[in-house]
């Protein structure tokens, strides 16, 4: 064992340098507390660092608890009513860092994800939080009052643990089980995690058209069951992407269809007879090249065999073809997994944490935040924003357990 330092018997101990972690870290530093966080990784925030194409989608202005999955739907409420966007920008305007409203309102960093990351260390290091990279923990106990967590950095006794070790997406930046594992050591029940806002494949033969339209990308409306969303949507060489098909892909289960509407907000076969009864001399491919991309729509027509004129066309095969563009429905045979979702459906049941600290109800000291709950947020910004909420909550009732 190493050489044991008064960091080894923290009040919280913080495992996990994500999002989360670190907002947690804060909160309980600023509150007085001795906080360390320990980090499997080489650095803190790497998936910070690569969200948004390296500018972090950090928070989202329309921030409503229904924008949320969770098999306890109303969990968030508690968490982010009492840490809300406006709360992250007035961190930012303190770091004079630059942000910029996309579209949905999704917020960015003008500059760099890095900023975010470099204003968390900087808030950290105020607060007294220290941090150690590339250390692993081995094993989490409970002693009377106290902890046990044995690392490659020694034995920790610290009076609180938060556990903020995220989820299993993005496994390269080294996404594990720990969380889960911890949880069940100490009999607190996991909803099954799976991949969430992520690529869902096609492998059926009667679906190998999809991939000949890899790169194709237009604005759809996707729905499962009663959830649709408006949002681009891209065909890939595995199946269907794009924001509309990743934001379905959190309610869509084995089995169920997934049904597009190409060209949302208008009547594809009311436009299809207005050109039939102007005597249009076009054909299919080229008519519906009017309102979708060139390749979709000549795929689309391909599909009707029909090479006459519209003019030509009978109004039931309008309708047909219209109703394929409109009303497509379709099976996928799954997702492409972990490695390529940005975040984790499922995790630790919220129905055995506290809603306002986070706290497992049936073990003191013992708090839950960020991706390993089972709470999962819109595309968009609210992940990161959960992860703000729920730290700050974690962070600010860990206080009570800070020495005398």
């Amino acid at each position: 064992m190493k050489h044991q330092t008064a960091w080894h018997a923290p009040d919280v101990l913080v495992i996990g340098g994500g999002a989360a972690g670190l907002m947690a870290a804060i909160t309980a530093g600023q509150r007085g507390c001795s906080v360390v966080v320990v980090e499997h990784g080489p650095e803190v925030g790497r998936k910070i660092l690569i969200s948004g194409g390296g500018r972090c989608n950090f928070t989202n202005t329309e921030m409503r608890a229904d924008r949320f999955l969770s098999a306890n739907r109303h969990f968030v409420k508690s968490a982010l009513s009492r840490y809300k966007p406006e709360d992250f920008l007035a961190l930012l305007a303190k770091h004079s860092i630059a942000w910029h409203e996309k579209k949905l309102g999704q917020l960015f960093c003008d500059h760099s994800a890095r900023d975010i990351v470099s204003m968390l260390l900087a808030e950290c290091a105020a607060a007294g939080v220290r941090i150690l990279t590339d250390t692993r923990i081995r094993h989490v106990s409970r002693s009377g009052d106290a902890f046990r967590v044995e690392s490659s950095a020694g034995e920790f006794q610290p009076k609180a643990v938060i556990l903020a070790s995220g989820g299993l997406s993005i496994p390269k930046l080294g996404a594990s089980s720990f969380a889960y594992d911890v949880a069940r050591q100490f009999d607190v029940p996991v909803i099954k995690p799976e991949p969430a806002l992520v690529p869902l494949v096609f492998d059926q033969p009667e679906d190998g058209w999809l991939k000949t339209l890899a790169g194709v990308s237009l604005p759809v409306r996707v729905s499962c069951g009663k959830t649709a969303f408006d949002e681009a949507l891209l065909f890939t060489h595995r199946g269907l992407s794009g924001p509309a098909l990743l934001q379905i892909s959190s309610y869509w289960q084995a089995g169920q269809a997934v049904k597009m509407d190409m060209l949302p907000g208008q009547d594809l076969a009311a436009l299809l007879m207005g050109l039939k009864k102007a005597g249009s001399k076009a054909k299919a491919p080229a008519a519906l090249a009017r309102w979708l991309p060139q390749r979709l729509a000549a795929t689309l027509a391909a599909q009707k065999a029909s090479d006459r004129p519209m003019a030509e066309w009978a109004d039931k095969d309008i309708q047909a073809l219209a109703q394929r563009a409109q009303n497509m429905q379709l099976f996928p045979t799954g997702t492409e997994g972990f490695a390529k979702a940005e975040v984790t459906r499922g995790g630790v049941d919220t129905r055995a944490l506290s809603s306002r600290s986070m706290q497992v109800e049936s073990v003191p000291g013992l708090f839950m935040v960020g991706e390993a709950v089972d709470v999962t947020g819109w595309l968009g910004g609210y992940n990161f924003h959960w992860a703000w909420a729920s730290g700050h909550a974690a962070g600010e009732a860990a206080a009570q357990f800070r020495a005398g």
